[in-house]
């Protein structure tokens, strides 16, 4: 099973930082963990679905290449983290 993980700033709206999911895309992970946790969903998508601008999602040390669909290809030891960039001055 593939491991979704969350940076400290998601991890105050969850009751867990680590989540085990089957899923063949980053899509299917993420959907699998919002039916864990639905208020999480709202903080990593926009309304359309698409992976909202201040937050990056690595699997496997590797920056997200399909932001809107979530398509990029996972396999069962794949690492997924979420995080919320951080912006300001």
């Amino acid at each position: 099973m593939a491991v979704v993980r969350l940076a400290q700033h998601l991890q105050r709206h969850v009751p867990h930082v680590e989540f085990r999911v089957s899923g063949a895309t980053v899509r299917e992970a993420l959907d699998a963990v919002f039916a864990q946790c639905p208020t999480l969903r709202g903080y990593v998508l926009d309304d359309q679905g698409a992976v909202r601008k201040h937050v990056a999602i690595f699997a496997d040390n590797e920056l997200l290449n399909d932001r809107r669909m979530l398509t990029d290809v996972i396999g069962p030891s794949t690492e997924i983290y979420l995080m919320q960039a951080l912006s300001g001055g």
